[in-house]
């Protein structure tokens, strides 16, 4: 199986599937000599974790992370930064319905069809399990990039119908300690009140809903990003399109810039090279313009419910099945911190070639 790395100067290999011995990483490429916070790493990592509230899976992770190679008291050596994560909650008995059936919607039958071989336990190497490994690295690349200015915040603004509408007072109105105190991580307490009770009916009612994460990038200087293959938002959105249940990503005014006329859009330029709107996300001609980079990512409703659903068997027969074990019935609020980490990791590759051809 080909496509476990991402990065082109800084290389994340990811390995592990959902109910074997562990999941890790090998982080390529990345600056030497840079003492990592491996406290604050953990904090970042616990975010994504099972069973952190009732609205989600109740598996029970630690998430404990374990380094193997490129660190040395406390601070990076510049060779491959490798590291694990052991599975010490997976209950494979509760996938026993699985062997034989392929659960719709998700990528059972592609897995068996593509490679002739697939780990029914909890989806083997498709589960959103492997994403721990992208946060235990894009935690360390976010790092790197407080200490050279550059900040990434995401929080959910949206689950079903349920959305904020205040984004762009992103700056002055949220920051971590609002955005943690919710548990949807919804920065604005009543929407977040609303949210929360939609994922409990919904979660009551054996069923999932899906949602969106805003994010915005601060600090990145001009130049990131190259023309025509390798612009900045082409290389982000392949980043954010590889998380589970990502189905779709808008940068600055999105979709909504269809109903807007050029007038509209434009961001007009002031003194200084800054621009007076951000329509375009901070990024134009696939460029950094310095200005914070603004996105939104849609997710679907997790696949696996509790309600019996039409499928077919291992002999291509139509049969039933029905979600047994620990589900989310909303995947996004603990996406957040995989938003983050996949920005990260792009800005810092990105970042790094910046900085040799500069």
């Amino acid at each position: 199986m080909s496509g476990s790395t991402f990065g082109r100067f800084l290389r994340l290999t990811t390995y592990g599937e959902s109910h074997g011995e562990a999941i890790g990483g090998i982080l390529d490429g990345f600056p030497s000599n840079f003492e990592i916070n491996f406290e604050e790493l953990q904090t970042f990592v616990d975010k994504r974790k099972p069973g952190q509230s009732k609205l989600v899976t109740q598996r029970k992770e630690s998430d404990t992370i374990q380094v193997l190679s490129g660190v040395f008291e406390g601070k990076s050596l510049g060779t491959p930064i490798a590291f694990m994560v052991p599975n010490e909650d997976a209950k494979s008995k509760d996938y026993s319905n699985n062997k034989d059936v392929y659960r719709p919607s998700h990528a059972d039958l592609n897995y068996q069809q593509k490679y002739g071989i697939r780990d029914h336990r909890g989806g083997g190497r498709s589960s959103a399990r492997e994403t721990v490994a992208r946060v235990i690295a894009g935690g360390i690349a976010k790092q790197f990039l407080e200490s050279e200015g550059i900040f990434i915040q995401a929080f959910v603004d949206q689950i079903g119908s349920i959305r904020l509408e205040k984004k762009d007072k992103l700056d002055f109105l949220y920051n971590e300690s609002s955005i943690e105190a919710s548990l949807v991580r919804c920065p604005e307490p009543q929407t977040s009140s609303l949210m929360e009770e939609l994922v409990l009916k919904t979660k009551k009612d054996g069923d999932s809903i899906g949602g969106a994460i805003f994010c915005r990038i601060k600090g990145v200087p001009f130049g990131l990003g190259e023309p025509v293959f390798d612009k900045l938002h082409a290389k982000l959105g392949q980043a954010l399109f590889s998380i589970n249940a990502v189905k779709g990503v808008e940068f600055g005014s999105g979709f909504s810039g269809i109903e807007m006329l050029g007038s509209q859009h434009n961001d007009l330029f002031v003194e200084g090279g800054k621009t007076e709107s951000n329509n375009s996300g901070g990024i134009i001609g696939g460029i950094s313009n310095s200005m914070p980079i603004d996105f939104r990512v849609a997710f679907k409703p997790v696949a696996t419910i509790a309600k019996p659903q039409q499928t077919i068997n291992s002999e291509l027969k139509e049969d039933t099945i029905q979600g047994k074990g620990r589900h989310d019935a909303c995947v996004v609020p603990r996406a957040v911190p995989i938003v983050e980490a996949m920005a990260a990791l792009t800005i810092l590759d990105f970042y790094l070639m910046y900085k040799i051809y500069k």
